[in-house]
């Protein structure tokens, strides 16, 4: 009885281990090694998962499926961990026969002898490749930027944050806080195709420029910042600031056109000599702070002209203090009536009559007083106000047109300024149409000024100009010859008027002569009117009148007037006084 007993119990035991077997041979990735580590037994899935057949497993170590993606400290580790009879758990990245990668969640059990020693290992892994794979994509959505593919500001911020506070660290650290110039321009005017393509190129053509061992990330928008920390000094960070400035300014082709853009640079810089002084929860403060240094640095390169980089100064912090909170007060500005226009009157230099106005707009600002359009135009063109206040300025200027028709003044045409971003809007031929029904301005009145930055889109922009052709309004080119552009242009693009830049006629000097006789001579052969922009003296009006410029204006015949002041010389009220020769002149409307 005792031996039928035990006969049943040993194979029920036999059966229970029988099945353990089967359950884990059909649910698990099995495999057993000797105490040294070499395998002796696989199961069907270990052969299945690593690709290789069991004859070639058998009698070698894990090494066969080593991926390399583990140090030697973390199998040091494990090794450490089982040989003291310790059970290991944890994640293992693996390489297939095939040069495949699989990742596996694994339990090493060491089974023990009398003397407590393993004699063997039974490791039971369970495949989490397709785990790791969506884990992998949420930490690529969390971390990095899904147009370009460089890190997010995000992964910045931990990064950075390791940095500050690793007593290895490098001795210096340079913040490179980066922003396209004119990028939302560019964006406007040849759609958002060319700018997520543009900003893909920017981001491997950064790549290129800076050590491997330094790290870019995309912080918004056309920003990007730079860390670099495996330079000396202040003299390699300049350098090679200055070559990455130098190739973002080189050009894009896409889709086979050329996209000239620049970039603006701030930098900020942190010594080691500060990280003494550094707390782990004082470090996500210092990150913004140098962060903001930089962008703060990089603002005022766009303020000294773009296209070059500056170095964090308390000075320049202050400066651009004051154009962050003049965006803030800008979008207020339209809706608290700070805004005027002011009209620079336009001087037939054959009669000396006043023969109109160009529109210039002025921000009255309770908190900065009076701000001219170079203070404030790019601000307006940066955080996209530049439509809503430019609509507003066009139906102002031609509701005072309409004024001064109504008093019978000789006034022949009136000039305001339109942005590139306005020309793109669809809706702006329709709105313009509306605003001149609306005031009831005749179209000829009006003359729209764009500059030359507008062809670079020509053909867009040629049918926009046909379509105010058709609707009577003429147009200008203002500040000509001031962008290197082909003038073939001028043969397409319905332009009334050439307007010569105040840059030309400042600087008369022997070749300054010969540039403005050339211009003025052109288009006179081409038909069109010509304006001299910006004289303020007698010598610049005797030269552009003698070469036969039809238009003048600048502050030698007045300065921007009030629609009052305005009025009152439309209508021979006041006087114009010039000087030339020793002479007074009084140049009195249509005296």
């Amino acid at each position: 009885m005792e031996n039928r007993h035990f006969e049943y119990k040993f194979k029920e035991a036999l059966k229970k281990l029988n099945d353990i077997e089967l359950a884990l041979n059909e649910s698990s990735i099995v495999a057993i090694t000797d105490s040294r580590g070499f395998i002796n037994h696989v199961n069907d899935k270990f052969c299945e998962i690593s690709k290789y057949e069991r004859h070639e497993l058998l009698g070698q170590d894990h090494r066969i499926i080593n991926s390399k993606h583990h140090s030697s400290l973390f199998f040091k580790e494990l090794w450490s961990t089982i040989r003291s009879g310790k059970v290991w758990h944890g994640e293992i990245k693996n390489k297939a026969k095939d040069g495949s990668y699989y990742w596996v969640d694994t339990t090493i059990v060491p089974f023990l002898d009398e003397r407590g020693k393993p004699y063997q290992y039974v490791s039971i892994r369970n495949d989490i490749t397709k785990r790791k794979a969506y884990e992998e994509k949420i930490k690529q959505m969390a971390y990095y930027d899904p147009l370009t593919n460089l890190p997010n500001r995000y992964w910045l911020n931990k990064q950075l944050k390791k940095l500050l506070l690793d007593r290895e660290s490098p001795e210096l650290l340079a913040i490179l806080f980066l922003d396209l110039d004119r990028f939302k321009s560019i964006n406007d005017t040849l759609g958002h195709h060319h700018g997520d393509v543009l900003l893909r190129r920017v981001a491997e053509r950064l790549r290129k420029c800076i050590p491997s061992s330094d790290f870019i990330s995309r912080h918004g928008g056309d920003e990007f910042i730079l860390v670099l920390h495996s330079l000396k000094n202040v003299e390699e960070i300049e350098e090679m600031t200055e070559q990455i400035v130098k190739e973002m300014s080189l050009p894009f082709y896409i889709d086979g056109d050329k996209v000239l853009t620049s970039t603006s640079v701030g930098i900020s810089l942190f010594s080691k000599e500060c990280q003494q002084h550094i707390i782990p929860k004082d470090a996500d403060e210092l990150i913004d702070r140098l962060i903001k240094q930089a962008d703060i640095a990089m603002y005022v390169a766009k303020r000294n002209g773009r296209n070059t980089y500056e170095m964090s100064s308390s000075s320049s912090n202050e400066r651009i203090i004051k154009t962050i909170s003049m965006e803030n007060e800008l979008k207020y500005a339209l809706e608290r009536h700070e805004f005027q226009l002011v009209y620079q009157p336009l001087i037939d230099l054959k009669t000396s009559g006043v023969i109109g106005a160009e529109a210039l707009i002025r921000w009255n600002s309770a908190k900065f007083g009076t701000v001219y359009p170079n203070e404030f135009l790019p601000i307006l063109e940066e955080v996209g106000l530049i439509v809503p206040i430019g609509k507003w300025v066009l139906e102002e200027a031609c509701k005072q047109m309409k004024a001064w028709t109504e008093l019978n003044s000789k006034a022949s045409k009136i000039g305001v300024n339109v942005s590139p971003i306005q020309l793109k809007s669809s809706r702006f031929v329709a709105e313009m149409e509306q605003i001149l029904k609306k005031t009831g301005l005749e179209p000829h009145f009006l003359e729209l000024e764009i500059t030359e930055s507008v062809i670079q889109n020509s053909q867009e922009s040629k049918k926009v100009l046909n379509r105010l052709r058709s609707l009577g309004v003429k147009v200008a080119m203002d500040d000509f010859g001031t962008c290197y552009s082909s003038l073939s242009y001028l043969k397409h693009l319905p332009i009334n008027t050439l307007k010569i830049d105040k840059s030309f006629i400042d600087e008369l000097d022997e070749v300054g002569k010969v540039l403005v006789e050339t211009i003025i001579q052109m288009g006179k052969k081409l038909n069109f009117d010509l304006t001299a922009e910006g004289i303020e003296n007698e010598e610049q009006l005797q030269f552009v009148t003698e070469q036969g410029c039809h238009i003048g204006q600048g502050y030698l015949f007045d300065k921007p007037l009030s629609p009052e002041e305005m009025s009152r010389l439309l209508n021979g009220r006041k006087i114009i006084c010039t000087e030339r020769s020793s002479l007074i002149e009084l140049f009195f409307y249509g005296f």
